[in-house]
């Protein structure tokens, strides 16, 4: 499938008819005729592991809904190249288009980390959207909200919490975010976003598969015991998935 503009391939498999945009909990958490205003300018895509959506510093032309199977993270990149998740985005959200409208540059970079199906838009659309339609400027004022206490649980995580914590934490948040089982995920990749070692990672993976919570294996994680899991993960994920619950009940409500 040919590249577009280097970032992005095109997938025909996807159709921005009612039952593909629920694929998105975000876009489906409005009334149908409120995605009319947004669905002639959503595009399909296939989004690859590795794929760079904008850069730090960058306009944020192009917002990504990610779909069922498909995550991104957006990581602040250190003056010596070192990476750091912020946040991690899949089908509740949306990677750029939160801000309002005007000079748009983006503070981190956005990384897909679990490659699968999207919809994108201009942003300059969606902002033409926002202004047209109450229910989607609301929607994406309570999501940015809920984005925004994300970064800041995961500053209080990172500067808290264990390594087994923040793992069992980003295990089951992954889960959430692409709904499907077992994740496609690897050690290093894992080590990358929680800014340790690999050889860190593998001790957990151990010491987590031991406690029977997950299974590892050729890239991929499946959640055995979730609850175990949950008792594993330190408070900030509950935390988090609570004020999201508050904020947005009707996007937690879609089927995972």
């Amino acid at each position: 499938m040919p590249l577009m503009n280097g970032r992005t391939v095109a997938a025909p498999m996807l159709a921005t008819s009612d039952d593909h945009l629920c694929a998105s909990r975000l876009l489906s958490a409005v009334q149908p005729a409120d995605r009319e205003h947004i669905r002639p300018h959503l595009m399909p895509r296939l989004l690859r592991r590795g794929q760079i959506l904008f850069e730090a510093g960058e306009d944020v032309e192009t917002t990504y809904f990610p779909c069922r199977g498909t995550m991104a993270s957006l990581l602040v990149i250190s003056s010596d190249g070192r990476e750091v998740e912020a946040a991690s985005i899949g089908h509740e959200g949306a990677v750029g288009g939160i801000v309002s409208a005007g000079h748009k540059p983006a503070y981190a970079r956005a990384v897909v980390q679990i490659g699968g199906p999207a919809f994108s838009i201009e942003t300059a659309r969606l902002e033409e959207t926002k202004g047209r339609s109450p229910a989607f400027h609301d929607l994406f004022s309570r999501y940015a909200d809920a984005l925004l206490a994300q970064m800041m649980q995961s500053v209080a995580c990172n500067a808290l919490h264990s390594v087994e914590a923040r793992c069992s934490r980003w295990l089951l948040s992954t889960q959430d975010r692409v709904a499907v089982s077992p994740i496609p995920l690897t050690q290093e990749a894992l080590a990358e976003m929680l800014g340790v070692q690999r050889t860190t990672v593998t001790a957990v993976i151990k010491t987590l598969q031991s406690r029977g919570l997950i299974r590892y294996g050729r890239g991929r994680v499946e959640i055995l015991n979730r609850r175990g899991l949950e008792d594993t993960a330190c408070e900030c994920y509950e935390s988090i998935e609570n004020h999201f619950d508050l904020l947005l009940p009707a996007v937690n409500g879609c089927p995972r």
